[in-house]
């Protein structure tokens, strides 16, 4: 029995649902990195970044090839990067909307 559209989309998000995953696919939208220079920008145990990294490869959001003792992962496709852009724009009118709900609060307590 093929699992439902809606669960398969929801463990897609429980994937995405680390801040470590979210900070390499991040990195890797400006283009292929080998693993230290990944390790230098997030400032992880190396342990916990191959960790992260085999949860990307194995759902295929990334891909990783082998140079000599250097590996170098990218984003599988330009989707990925699309889906950050969006996730940044809906982050940008949530944290909009809070503020203006910040600032009505601190205008309602200064009249008071």
């Amino acid at each position: 029995m093929p699992v439902p559209l809606y669960e398969a989309k929801a463990e897609f998000f429980r994937m995405l649902g680390h801040p470590v995953r979210i900070r390499v696919l991040e990195l890797l939208q400006d283009g292929p990195k080998p693993v230290r220079d990944l390790l230098a920008a997030i400032e992880i145990e190396p342990s916990n970044l191959s960790q992260q990294l085999a949860v990307l490869r194995r759902s295929g959001i990334v891909t990783a090839t082998r140079n000599g003792s250097t590996v170098v992962y990218e984003l599988a496709g330009g989707d990925v990067a699309d889906l950050l852009a969006a996730a940044r724009r809906i982050l940008s009118v949530l944290l909009a909307g809070q503020q203006e709900l910040l600032e009505e609060l601190r205008s309602t307590d200064a009249a008071r």
